[in-house]
């Protein structure tokens, strides 16, 4: 912090291996059983190779049968240990108990999935006994403990890393599918289990399919029981930054076709994971190279089937809707769409455009009608509107719109006697209703669909209050017979109590404006799994009705505030005022 002088933002080098590490140290002689449970604790939080030094706070037994890899409770400080209750006198006790108590914040699967959860009490049990060591003397060991291990946050964010992995939106089997994130967590070094390192952990997982929440609506091009050559435990791009991936041979009877989508898979999945850019991966099978794929060719599998940029955000004013053109910088001067949403002659309040960027669909000035047009022909506004909200109140009619890759518009109507979520396939025709399941009472206020289709974040009312919930959506069957549902629906930054905007940003993580209990809004990013670091909090900006982002985390993020009027945030910059006016900002989707 300076003395004198501006305050001035600048680049922090990247720390690199440069991490604290844990080593992991034995019980010592004639440890009392305080000690014991200290140590161990302490133990899960190291790099110890296989767990084998935590292992020696355990009875011969628990260390057998001990399972560290089950999974991960997170715990919001490291666990506290309450004092135990002795059976017997003091020195001559063979047995006792220590409880385990802390506030639980989220678990991590097996799968290496993350799940977060409103904070919730912790409460667990281990067991110590007395037992002979190998020199025949009686120590203090834990007979009794749970599989997995129990990390404070702090611990967990030191040790671990959210990494994306990637598969195909189920029901497309071609090379135009698009790659959907699957977030995980590996450790930042040498998983202690496989000793594997982290880009060869990120790789086995993506091998090992899609977790359970994602798997219903998704595919893996790779064979059934393709996995990493055995031994393989260090993988790094060569000095041209060609990785070679060694696979079994279950991953030599796929076709080039289906080679190709393996290796995109790879290639994505491993884009932002190495500190060296992975230019092309290669994937083998014994001696035999399978088939390659460079960055560039992998452009086609992006998720909204889009190359370029967006021509730029676009947003409402005087009942028009406008873009702002310069997409890199989204400082240029708005224009008018082309098109009868962009003349005015029915006011709008609320937009949402297509990704391919071709129509739009417009919802009135009193959120009762909502009109889909084109805006890059001339055209007339439709005679019937697509969709009607028939509530009394304003604010219960629709929400604003928002479309998915796939090119289907969704919508909600708030209406009270009515609650719905629409879907219009392909942006016309008739609304189809979309079932949710899971609501339990709640309404949903506002709505944005991933470029992948397969995800939507919903906030989610009740008694004055908004949160932020992902859903999947299914699709049974096809066509006009075709049946879309939003199944298992999951609670994503539980610490924010009222949540104000969301939008999606790249694809596997949001950009959410909200409050936590008794504090202030605050702009911070959430990962699609719900995930979140006290590093993805951006820079405060005064009252956010809208927030903006766009598949390409280059181009700047948007905001609609009812001080400033619309601000954008450049990566590595502040936010400045772009427009006095305007309201229902969004980029394409």
């Amino acid at each position: 912090m300076p003395v004198v002088g501006d305050v001035k933002p600048v680049d922090a080098s990247q720390a690199g291996d440069a991490q604290v590490q844990v080593y992991a140290v034995p019980p010592r002689d004639g440890a009392e059983p305080g000690e014991v449970v200290d140590g161990f604790l302490e133990s899960m939080t190291s790099d110890d190779p296989s767990f084998r030094t935590t292992r020696t706070y355990l009875t011969e037994d628990a260390a057998r049968t001990w399972r560290p890899a089950a999974g991960t409770t997170v715990l919001a400080k490291a666990p506290n240990r309450n004092a135990p209750a002795l059976r017997g006198p003091e020195p001559d006790a063979t047995d006792t108990t220590y409880t385990l108590s802390g506030q639980r914040v989220a678990e991590v699967d097996a799968q290496s999935s993350y799940q977060p959860i409103a904070p919730a009490d912790y409460v667990q049990t281990l067991h110590l006994v007395r037992e002979k060591d190998a020199d025949g003397k009686r120590e203090w060991r834990i007979s009794s403990v749970p599989d997995g291990l129990v990390l404070g946050q702090s611990d967990f964010k030191r040790l671990y890393r959210s990494v994306n992995t990637y598969y195909f939106a189920a029901g497309t089997t071609d090379g135009s599918a698009a790659l959907v994130a699957d977030p995980v967590y590996v450790r930042n070094r040498t998983d202690p289990v496989t000793r594997m390192d982290a880009t060869t952990q990120t790789i086995r997982t993506l091998l090992d399919g899609p977790t359970d929440w994602l798997r219903p609506v998704v595919d893996s091009s790779f064979p059934a029981g393709t996995t990493l050559q055995k031994g393989v435990t260090s993988l790094a791009p060569d000095d041209q930054n060609v990785l070679k991936v060694p696979l079994n041979k279950k991953a030599a009877g796929a076709g080039r076709a289906a080679c190709r989508m393996m290796a995109a898979q790879v290639l994505f999945t491993l884009r932002d994971l190495t500190s060296a850019r992975v230019e092309q991966v290669e994937l083998e099978s014994g001696q035999k190279v399978l088939c390659s794929l460079g960055a560039e060719e992998a452009s086609e599998f992006a998720a909204d089937g889009r190359s370029g940029a967006p021509v730029g955000p676009y947003f409402v004013d005087g009942g028009k809707v406008q873009r702002i053109p310069g997409s890199t910088k989204g400082d240029g001067d708005p224009v008018p769409v082309t098109g009868p949403l962009g003349e005015g002659t029915r006011p709008m309040s609320a937009v949402g455009v297509s990704r391919d960027e071709e129509k739009a669909a417009g919802v009135t000035d009193d959120l009762s009608r909502l009109y889909v047009a084109s805006i890059v022909e001339e055209s007339e506004l439709p005679a019937q509107p697509a969709v009607v909200s028939h509530a009394a109140s304003v604010e219960d009619r629709l929400s604003t719109p928002s479309w998915d890759g796939r090119g289907d518009l969704w919508v909600a109507d708030r209406d009270p006697d009515d609650p719905r979520l629409l879907r219009l396939a392909g942006g016309e025709g008739t609304p189809r209703e979309v079932a949710v399941p899971g609501l339990g009472g709640e309404r949903i206020e506002a709505l944005r669909m991933s470029a992948d289709g397969v995800r939507i974040a919903l906030l989610v009312g009740k008694e004055g209050h908004r949160t932020l919930k992902i859903g999947r959506v299914e699709r049974v069957g096809s066509g006009e017979a075709q049946e879309v549902s939003v199944q298992d629906l999951r609670q994503a930054a539980p610490q924010l109590t009222d949540v104000t905007a969301v939008s999606w940003s790249g694809r596997g993580r949001l950009v959410v404006v909200g409050k936590e209990e008794g504090g202030v809004q605050q702009v911070r990013y959430v990962q699609a799994d719900g995930s979140t670091s006290s590093s993805e909090v951006l820079p405060g900006v005064n009252q956010v009705e809208s927030i903006a982002a766009a598949d390409d985390e280059l181009l700047p993020l948007m905001a609609d505030t009812m001080s400033d009027g619309i601000v954008k945030l450049s990566p590595g910059d502040n936010w400045q005022t772009v427009l006095k006016k305007g309201t229902s900002l969004v980029y394409p989707g």
